[in-house]
């Protein structure tokens, strides 16, 4: 086993592109994502404003707009332009103050403030549309006051008819709303079993491209695969502790539970990427369409992982295929440990999720097994150059 695995560092050592994968590469991606989502909280999103009515009243909901550290107000003359705005996406939201709104007001009737966003941009267009909401109703709360006291209503009174319901939103887990929270941890872990897969792969299509499979089969084809994972998982799991150092250590992320329930989960969910990039390696037995197919496969790892959607709403097909991505089963446990400081035997009952990866093992067994049949006969086919 030694010189397998002597065997595989020498030719990660040769191959600088793996070497960059297992390197700088994931560097790079941590701290350019880190520096991405620093902010914390979207500030100054521009809203294309269009004030048809020109009053004090839509003037001093203009300044209520601009008061909130979310919202940079941009005017425009006329809807058409302000349209044009968001679809050039110049702003992402537009609303409209409508001609006569202060009249409408004072005079009892119920005008129409219209508020439109960009739903394209799912968090950013819901953020505008809830801080939009709030900056207007606290602007448009005084005028109701004083129509109420115009009406002979007392003060307190008028207070109470204004404030029947206070609604009060706290966040559980990100007491800050903070999106570093809320996205960076996802997002790095949708990005870390891209790479993981593409690290295996690469091992595995190495034995390919240097036309080393017959040398494969003749040291053992478990033997080989043992090593590879011996080489490559401790790799791929030192990038997780590091990512998990970044953001709970480093940037003090809130963290519920303990490191030792992430660590083992990744290592679990790894065996579990190790066996799906087999199966598909000894299926397809091509380097450019293996690595074309894990990319398909695990690409839509990050919406798959339902952080920033319901997954129950998914189709009934998408909701398979998020079932074959190790990522969409790690997340229920990071988000127990992060969350909830669940105990070790919440966790053993998570790990029973993977059982499915387990009927690979078997498929694995006779594709290799149809290789190693059928390897030595194309080898053997191909001409031979003739001596001159």
């Amino acid at each position: 086993m030694k010189q397998l695995i002597k065997r595989e560092l020498i030719a990660l050592w040769n191959d600088p592109w793996q070497l960059a994968l297992v390197s700088y590469i994931p560097l790079v991606g941590i701290f350019g994502l880190w520096w991405l989502f620093s902010a914390g909280l979207p500030r100054e999103l521009p809203v294309a404003i269009v004030d048809q009515d020109q009053s004090q009243i839509s003037r001093m909901l203009v300044r209520r707009l601009q008061a909130n550290s979310v919202i940079t107000p941009i005017h425009y003359q006329d809807i058409n332009s302000a349209k044009a705005s968001m679809e050039s996406a110049e702003t992402y939201a537009m609303v409209v103050l409508p001609f006569q709104l202060n009249r409408d007001l004072l005079t009892g009737h119920q005008p129409t403030i219209d508020i439109r966003y960009n739903s394209q941009y799912l968090l950013v267009g819901k953020l505008l549309s809830s801080q939009i909401q709030l900056s207007l109703a606290d602007g448009l709360k005084s005028k109701a006051l004083l129509k109420q006291l115009a009406a002979g209503v007392p003060m307190a009174q008028a207070e109470v008819n204004l404030n029947l319901v206070k609604t009060q939103v706290s966040a559980l887990y990100n007491a800050n709303s903070n999106y570093v929270v809320f996205l960076l941890p996802p997002i790095l872990l949708a990005l870390g079993q891209l790479l993981a897969m593409l690290v295996f792969a690469n091992s595995l299509n190495r034995e390919l491209r240097q036309e080393t499979m017959t040398e494969w089969f003749s040291l053992g084809t478990r033997r080989v695969l043992w090593a590879k994972m011996l080489v490559y998982t401790p790799l791929i799991v030192l990038q997780g502790r590091l990512i998990l150092t970044l953001l709970y250590q480093y940037l003090g992320l809130p963290l519920a539970g303990v490191f030792g329930q992430l660590l083992l989960a990744q290592i679990v969910m790894l065996l579990a990427v190790w066996l799906l990039v087999l199966t598909i390696f000894f299926l397809l037995q091509d380097a450019a369409r293996v690595i074309s197919f894990c990319t398909a496969l695990f690409a839509p790892a990050f919406p798959f992982m339902g952080i920033t959607f319901p997954t129950q709403e998914m189709p009934q097909l998408a909701q398979w295929w998020r079932k074959l991505m190790p990522s969409s089963h790690y997340i229920d446990t990071h988000v127990g440990v992060v969350s909830y400081g669940q105990d070790f035997s919440v966790f053993v009952q998570q790990v029973t999720s993977y059982w499915g990866f387990l009927l690979l093992v078997p498929v694995i067994v006779l594709l290799a097994r149809r290789v190693r049949r059928e390897w030595p006969a194309e080898a053997s086919s191909q001409p031979m150059n003739e001596a001159p």
